[in-house]
């Protein structure tokens, strides 16, 4: 049955209102994922085929979309961004409100979108703290069908030496497709965030809601060869899921 949902954020960064309003139109790889920036102005076009509905630089932007291209699980979806400046305009207040409508699995969607949500925006506020206004390079996979089991995301956390004990601080050797120091920046039963030097390696335990696990790189290191680094991650991701 079709129901409307919201889900709203707050939080402050230490970032100027104009790099957020940067992250959140046109640098979107560095944090989200890479999407065509909308039109500058009211009634122009946004991502996925949305329709801009406020436009206020570096302080408004809205979009939203009747039928949500590619997700048969919803129709109306609606981004808002409210931008503020703090401290004399050297850190920023955000408000971030996802709103539309589910048609489908009503809870298990909420659920998902609202965790995925803070995730989402601890990872902007990584990409603002420590990589922003650097373009990013992007990949994203999945694992394989056995990554959708109930312990999956604990299976790679274990595999990657960020097992549930480990806190968000944690300065750790991970080792995946390689070996590589990196300060665990998230946490959770859900999600595994990771920071180096080089960029944000981002794991979604979306096993929790039914699909496979995830991975996202944001590679901030020019003339590195990003699908070389996702070969390397997808092939290591696999293996851990083929051990007996």
């Amino acid at each position: 049955m079709s129901k409307e949902f919201e889900i709203a954020r707050e939080f402050e960064v230490d970032a100027t209102p104009e790099q957020v309003w940067e992250a959140v139109t046109s640098g979107t790889g560095g944090w989200l994922w890479p999407m065509e920036a909308p039109e500058p102005r009211v009634g122009g076009k946004g991502p996925f085929g949305s329709d801009v509905i406020a436009w206020d630089p570096p302080h408004r932007y809205t979009n939203r979309v009747e039928d949500v291209e590619g997700i048969s699980e919803q129709t109306l979806n609606q981004l808002d961004h409210t931008i503020e400046p703090r401290d004399d305009g050297r850190r920023a207040w955000v408000r971030y409100v996802h709103s539309g409508i589910f048609v489908d699995d009503w809870d298990n969607q909420y659920d998902g979108a609202a965790r995925h949500t803070d995730f989402y925006m601890h990872t902007l506020r990584e990409y603002l703290a420590h990589f922003a206004p650097r373009p990013a390079a992007f990949a994203t996979f999945d694992g394989p069908e056995a990554s959708k089991a109930a312990d999956a995301l604990a299976v790679v956390g274990r595999a990657l030496g960020v097992g549930d004990d480990v806190a968000a601080g944690t300065r750790v050797t991970v080792r995946g497709p390689d070996v590589f120091d990196a300060v665990v920046d998230f946490r959770d039963p859900y999600f595994i965030g990771l920071r180096t030097d080089r960029g944000l390696t981002r794991v979604f335990g979306r096993n929790h809601w039914g699909y496979p696990v995830g991975v996202s790189l944001h590679d901030f290191t020019p003339g590195d060869d990003i699908k070389e680094c996702e070969a390397a991650w997808q092939g290591w991701l696999d293996g851990v899921f083929s051990q007996p």
